[in-house]
């Protein structure tokens, strides 16, 4: 019997940045002698304090939930170092759009298998006199996004210190036991997973797939500055929705929903759209986790809205509304945030086998769009210093499903800000 795949998937960040001194000749000589030597070396110092990334993932029968695997006579991150002639500067800016399948060449394979399956691999790619990328490949069971974060940051940190491995940085906590279960979600979530599909025996380490990316799909970058998101917020609270959660996440979120929903016309193919958001639990359980803790612990949430709403006058508030009941409903209590964790993997399920990234627009009303928010500014990615400045520019790839819809998009998120 084949067997099928998991609900996790393989993330995909990729970070360029531009070498320093720009006026020499021999900054391609200057990488190969300096820059990566130093990534290099700091980098094995650095998986010195995180193990599970140079192990494999496994899920053997005598285990009810996946386990990792390090051998250290063998067990290694793949490391690939490459060369290219494209445009630097076109890659990581942020003034045009680019093919979908332009960053690809920059991000390294995992080696994934349904028995086995790595939890990290990397690629070095340097773009001559201009600068180079470090393009980062992640199981997705193996950490959250807090957990990549850490480890970037820690490689940065030694590789910009020199390589100092200093007992005061902060180092990874891999204790579960921090983490009460009083419900005993561990073990309901390993039976959701191995029930899947073609259970009731699942224990499959392929991540989920995507159809291949539509041809001709870009990928564009849109900047919402500090001072645009008051605009909107001032908006709002000038039409009497100050009630309403205003964080500068929530109304983001809502303002980038609302030009989804116009740029793909959803309203003529679903009466409802949706927008899923994970939230890191660390600090939200009835015993607060460290933030440290090294692995998963962030749930997933889902919010609804008519989709003829989100595209009329009242488009924005109606987001904003929805998406702050959402956070408020956890951040009230302690606790609050597990709640319904039980039917976590089956609703997500549910809602990503709907979402436009795996089916397609949806041809009947009652199946909503899902739009998942990637990343969080509270990652605060651009501060991975290594030694030679911040990125220019810092991507998820793994979200490029885009649609040909990118310029009316554009057109729409140009036009909410005036």
């Amino acid at each position: 019997m084949e067997q099928s795949k998991t609900v996790v998937k393989i993330v995909q960040r990729l970070f360029f940045y531009e070498f320093p001194n720009q006026n020499t000749n021999n900054t391609t000589s200057f990488f190969h002698s300096d820059i990566l030597p130093r990534l290099k070396h700091s980098l094995s110092l650095t998986l010195k304090h995180f193990l599970p990334l140079v192990g494999n993932l496994t899920w053997p029968q005598t285990s009810y939930k996946p386990i990792f695997v390090y051998d250290e006579r063998s067990d290694a991150v793949s490391l690939t170092v490459a060369e290219t002639d494209v445009d630097f500067y076109r890659l990581s800016g942020t003034n045009e759009f680019l093919e979908a399948t332009e960053y690809h060449p920059l991000i390294p394979n995992l080696d994934v298998s349904h028995e086995r399956a790595a939890a990290l691999a990397l690629q070095i790619t340097l773009f001559r006199n201009c600068g180079f990328s470090i393009g980062m490949s992640m199981h997705h069971a193996a950490l959250d996004g807090k957990s990549v974060q850490l480890f970037v940051k820690t490689w940065a940190d030694m590789c910009r210190s020199r390589d100092c491995d200093d007992d005061d940085r902060s180092k990874p906590l891999y204790d579960r036991t921090v983490i009460k279960d009083p419900m005993g979600l561990d073990s309901i979530f390993a039976k959701q997973l191995r029930d899947l599909d073609n259970g009731p025996d699942n224990r499959s380490l392929m991540p989920w797939s995507f159809k291949q990316v539509p041809s001709g799909s870009v990928r564009g970058t849109f900047q919402l500055t500090r001072a645009k998101i008051e605009k909107l917020k001032q908006y709002l609270m000038t039409n009497n929705i100050e009630q309403f959660h205003l964080s500068t996440f929530s109304v983001t979120c809502a303002f980038i929903w609302v030009c989804l929903n116009k740029a793909e016309e959803i309203y003529l193919s679903s009466q409802i759209s949706a927008l899923g958001f994970t939230v890191d639990s660390r600090s939200h359980l009835v015993d607060p986790v460290p933030e440290t803790y090294f692995g998963n612990c962030y749930v997933g949430k889902v919010v609804f809205a008519d989709a003829k709403r989100l595209v009329g006058k009242e488009g924005l508030a109606v987001a904003v509304k929805v998406i702050g009941e959402s956070i408020s409903s956890f951040e009230s209590i302690k606790g609050s945030v597990l709640n319904g964790a039980e039917n976590l993997v089956s609703s997500f399920i549910e809602s990503f086998s709907r979402s436009e990234y795996s089916e397609g627009i949806a041809t009947t009303p009652s199946r909503p769009i899902v739009y998942y928010i990637a990343g969080s500014p509270g990652f605060e990615v651009y501060s991975s210093d290594f030694g030679w400045g911040r990125p220019r520019k810092t991507d998820v790839v793994s979200i490029d499903r885009a649609r040909a819809q990118m310029e009316a998009f554009a057109s729409f998120f140009a036009q909410g800000l005036e």
